[in-house]
């Protein structure tokens, strides 16, 4: 959400902000319906003064016998009486309006972010690792992934298309995959750990700016409420509506959680192998801070998440993404695209963002200075540490063998009981 005392001070610059984002003027509009409402708000406001006023000037004018001006005075009353609902219901309308426009309003981007209109205008900002050599030509992790147990035959046959049965070793790797990333966000990078709801109401989805643009691309129950596309949804919104102490130490939290998403936006992309699921798993992280920690917040977040694929020694690239290319409530992210050698490019693993105050003010979280008298709104951020599946997929193509099988990282055998290969199904 916007700050409104921000656009009525520097209009031009919120729309020029906006324009970076490739959308149209929109200052005039809010403005006209936020003077609009202040409007009926005022005259709201004087219509209940003066109907006080006429009460009690009934009782003293009746008092003094006065029957005349009493009867005046119980004809103003009455209409007051219609005249201040009606003022009332319009000022509601309006403000219903202008805070609708506002939820569809995208986040403003920092300044640092580059202009652009789609992925191609994103920044490489660093490239880590070396692309392993392969003697033998490397497979695609759909092509690889069956033999081994990623069984996308049953997945379909149990849900449809886009979910996967993971078994055996292929569903332990991935288990130890969700450990890994959790024990190393919480024993080396100080997250709290954890384990938060998946179905939320629409207050979580809205204050974490899912809805309303977004309600087609989740998926809603019977009984109203949604099953998280990613747990930053509920991290994120268990500070909803506090006033949070004085926040001199960052709060982070991480949790692995199932997440879902319809996809709606996506059709006909990856619909082959694993990448692209309505349900998939993520160790999600959150970070809630003051203003002038976000910004070093933020780089450390995507540090923290760069270290998985390190530990995990998986090539990768991070990208500055540009202004057309940002998610609606980001006014900043870093991708992480680890290097898929089966499809020879890089795909996205984690996406970490600063949204600034833009969902603390959706959700009312703010927090109070040492000293301060008036709270301010928090800094949110949120990022992927990482996407589980992504990761099996990232593991299956960088250590495949000739002979089809996968050796197992070494930051991860310590989970994996022992098994050191995954071996294909004779």
């Amino acid at each position: 959400m916007h700050d409104l005392r921000y656009i009525r001070e520097n209009p031009h610059d919120f729309d020029a902000a906006l324009a970076r984002r490739g959308l149209a003027p929109i200052s005039a509009t809010i403005l006209e319906l936020d003077e609009k409402r202040r409007a009926l708000t005022t005259q709201a406001q004087e219509a209940q003064a003066r109907r006080n006023e006429a009460s009690k000037a009934i009782g003293k004018a009746m008092g003094q016998g006065d029957a005349e001006t009493a009867e005046a005075l119980k004809a103003e009353v009455a209409e007051l009486k219609t005249t201040l609902p009606e003022l009332e219901e319009q000022g509601r309308i309006v403000g219903g309006e202008l805070d609708g426009l506002l939820a569809t309003i995208p986040n403003l981007p920092a300044d640092d972010v580059p202009h652009g209109t789609d992925e191609s205008d994103n920044v490489e900002v660093s490239v880590w690792g070396e692309k392993r050599s392969f003697d033998f030509t490397p497979q695609e992790h759909a092509d690889l992934g069956p033999a081994l147990g990623m069984d996308f035959e049953t997945g379909t046959k149990l849900s449809g298309a886009r979910f996967t049965f993971l078994r055996g070793d292929m569903a332990r790797l991935h288990r130890a995959l969700a450990q890994f990333m959790l024990d190393t966000q919480t024993r080396q990078n100080g997250y709290t750990e954890c384990n938060p709801p998946v179905l939320v109401n629409d207050e979580a989805m809205y204050g974490t700016d899912k809805l309303p643009k977004f309600a087609e691309d989740s998926f809603r129950t019977t009984d109203d409420r949604w099953l998280i596309p990613t747990s930053e949804v509920s991290l994120t919104a268990s500070v909803a509506g506090e006033i949070l102490p004085d926040l001199s130490q960052s709060m982070r939290l991480t949790a692995h959680t199932l997440c879902f998403r319809s996809e709606a936006g996506a059709a006909g992309k990856d619909t082959r192998g694993f990448i692209r699921q309505h349900q998939f798993e993520k160790v999600e992280l959150v970070s809630i801070c003051r203003p002038e920690d976000s910004d070093a917040e933020h780089e450390r977040m995507t540090g923290c998440a760069e270290g998985i694929l390190q530990a995990l020694d998986l090539p990768y690239r991070k990208v500055l993404l540009c202004t057309g290319d940002m998610g609606f409530g980001a006014r900043k992210t870093y991708d992480l695209e680890v290097w898929l050698p089966g499809q020879g490019a890089y795909r996205e693993i984690s996406s970490c963002s600063n949204t600034g105050a833009f969902q603390a003010r959706r959700m009312n979280a703010r927090y109070r200075a040492e000293g301060a008298k008036k709270p301010e709104f928090v800094h949110t951020l949120n990022g992927s540490g990482l996407a589980v599946g992504r990761t099996l997929v990232a593991v299956l193509e960088n250590y495949q063998q000739a002979d089809g099988t996968v050796n197992v990282p070494e930051a991860l055998k310590p989970y994996m009981g022992g098994i050191e290969k995954l071996e294909p199904h004779r």
